[in-house]
């Protein structure tokens, strides 16, 4: 819920009522409840914030929150364990006047202090002031669903949950011309060497599972959580399968509180499914479901998403972009996501979730998390592999290289892989060397943007050592790659005055599930394999076992292929041409459409980063 921001200053002159208005009304669909604002006596810290109001919908829920004459708040999230923290606190005398988790933050803060996120299960960041003792304490949740953004200088601390009001706050917005390279070339969003850097000069990112303190100017962060990936608990299969079915019932129970409609979106594969059924199983309320469908697409889910409907006698509502709709929306698209983004598979997501809004529903749950967490993607298929290699499991290597095949998933294996497997900190290496080539010889880009190279050749580019799955999933739920997704699902249910909530992060069970051998994750052919397990006979069998499912896709090349998205495109090159990011010669080119999951999308990424440095 909610977007905040705020200003910290030694400088009485740099925090007024007009500005804090100014930050706040670039975040009003955030929050289009209401907003509020606050400025400490001595003029050093001024806050702002929106309200998407979700629970406790009276007047002793707005922000900014203050308690005990001391500390003053704004939130955006929730903490999902609310409830049981309340009633710790009180055993400790703390007595509340609302009924939010808002107010439990603090009060939990002011026990706890900074060691108050440990106990936190939900997806936050807030900034409390310490009017005592004229500080910041800020903090980030473990996965990143909720962003926190910060400009520092000489004298000022400015934050807030999107770039655009830091902006209005007076910070000049410049496209950092390093990452507009890496997006163009390799599709990277981020720097995995450096968490905080952004698609922009000056602007920062809290990394998830940090806090910052700000003290007289001095800024400090820490990392308060992680993943041990190396660590293998002894336990059974069934043992497991229990624990599971525990931890995924607490997680989607507390993610079903609020006072408000709620809902979910309901993509036809396993993870969408698994959460209707555990909503059922810990609901009694009714909700509705929303899908985007494509009607003609040879991946279209419209069959298996009316099968899942149905199984469970729900009602599901249904949206159908198209190019046209795609172009309508583009800058509007932009605005909301602020950095590029991979595909118009974000677009689809876009409009579900404004479906959702249309039907006044304000909490969707949503599986996204499942494939980083339990190794859905088929790419994990060959560290998983290596990995039995590695251990010397050479007839379970064999075994599985017949199975994935059997269940028609394409492994390549040769003797390269093979070397590898026992070489991982030169195949590190070696990836990281083939990327920079791969910048190097873009066709496509200018001499300037070539030139960006020089002095920086490795910045941004960063592959991991990989000696077994775990290493692999580590790093895309906590170095690089789920945040982004994150990313992209917050700022398009915010963008509808919307919450999304994902119950496949909760911190505990992430940590159960990376604990498990890798043969739980796949086996005998199969990604997910114990939440498949775990779904067999509570599902129906075709939805359980399917072999055919992949990432959520629109038709992309469908698109890119007609005529009025050419023209859209050739528009998009001309930008970046007459900029000096590309050569004059892309404009002769034919376009090359790709389908959205595919390598080099190109095209894409011209489109993107076109409509960003048109709105810098």
């Amino acid at each position: 819920m909610c977007g905040i921001a705020g200003i910290i200053s030694s400088y009485e002159s740099d925090i007024n009522i007009p500005l804090l208005k100014r930050m706040s009304n670039t975040l009003e669909h955030r929050g289009p409840d209401g907003g509020g604002m606050w400025i400490n006596p001595k003029k050093t810290a001024g806050l702002a914030h929106r309200r998407l109001a979700i629970l406790d919908l009276s007047f002793e829920a707005v922000q900014p929150m203050h308690y005990r004459d001391r500390y003053s708040i704004v939130h955006n999230g929730e903490i999902y364990n609310y409830l049981e923290l309340k009633q710790d606190l009180q055993k400790f005398g703390y007595h509340f006047k609302s009924n939010t988790d808002t107010e439990v933050i603090l009060a939990a803060y002011d026990y706890y202090k900074e060691r108050c996120v440990h106990y936190f299960d939900g997806m936050f960041s807030f900034a409390i002031w310490d009017e005592a003792d004229q500080c910041l304490f800020a903090a980030r949740d473990r996965f990143g669903e909720k962003p926190f953004y910060y400009y520092k200088d000489k004298t000022r601390f400015i934050f807030a949950s999107e770039m655009k009001a830091i902006w209005t706050a007076g910070v000049e917005k410049s496209v950092e011309e390093k990452m507009v390279l890496n997006y163009l070339t390799l599709g990277i969003v981020q720097n995995p060497s450096d968490k905080s850097q952004t698609f922009y000069n000056k602007i920062l990112s809290l990394p998830p599972a940090h806090f910052l303190t700000l003290h007289k100017n001095e800024l400090t962060t820490e990392k308060y959580w992680d993943i041990d990936k190396n660590y293998c608990r002894t336990i059974s299969e069934s043992e497991a399968i229990e624990k599971l079915d525990y931890l995924l019932s607490i997680s989607v129970s507390r993610r079903l509180r609020c006072d408000v409609p709620f809902g979910t979106s309901l993509s036809g594969g396993l993870d969408s499914s698994t959460l209707l059924h555990f909503i059922k199983k810990n609901s009694a309320v009714s909700f509705e479901t929303f899908s985007a469908t494509f009607p003609g697409f040879e991946k279209d889910e419209k069959i298996h998403i009316d099968k899942m409907a149905k199984h469970f006698q729900l009602d599901n509502f249904k949206v159908t972009p198209n190019e046209i709709d795609l172009i309508t929306d583009f800058d509007k698209l932009i605005y909301h996501q602020e950095e590029p983004f991979t595909s118009s598979s974000v677009y689809a997501q876009y409009r579900v979730f404004k479906l959702a809004s249309e039907q006044n529903v304000k909490v969707l749950l949503d599986g996204q998390g499942a494939d980083e967490v339990f190794g859905g993607y088929h790419k994990y298929l060959h560290w998983f592999l290596q990995e039995k290699i590695n251990k010397w499991q050479f007839k379970d290597f064999i075994q599985e290289r017949k199975n994935f095949k059997k269940n028609n998933i394409p492994v390549k294996w040769g003797m390269k892989n093979i070397v590898a497997t026992y070489l991982p900190p030169h195949v590190s290496i070696g990836l990281e060397k083939r990327a920079y080539n791969q910048i190097l010889s873009h066709p496509d880009l200018s001499n300037n943007m070539i030139s960006t190279m020089q002095g920086r050749e490795w910045e941004g580019i960063h592959k991991p050592i990989v000696t077994k799955l775990n290493d692999i999933l580590y790093f895309d739920v906590m170095e690089m790659g789920l945040e982004e997704l994150l990313r992209y699902s917050d700022r398009n249910a915010m963008a509808n005055g919307c919450e999304v909530r994902l119950p496949f992060l909760n911190a505990d069970l992430v940590s159960f599930v990376f604990s498990l051998p890798s043969s739980f994750k796949i086996k005998n052919g199969f990604t997910k394999s114990i939440l498949r397990k775990l779904m067999n006979n509570r599902l129906p069998h075709e939805i359980v076992w399917r072999k055919d499912k992949i990432g959520y896709e629109p038709p992309q090349k469908k698109w890119m292929e007609s005529d009025i998205m050419k023209d859209y495109l050739f528009e998009a090159k001309r930008s970046l041409v007459d900029r000096d990011i590309l050569k004059p010669q892309v404009l002769e080119k034919k376009p090359h459409p790709l389908d959205a999951h595919d390598a080099n999308n190109f095209d894409w990424r011209y489109l993107c980063v076109a409509g960003m440095i048109k709105k810098a």
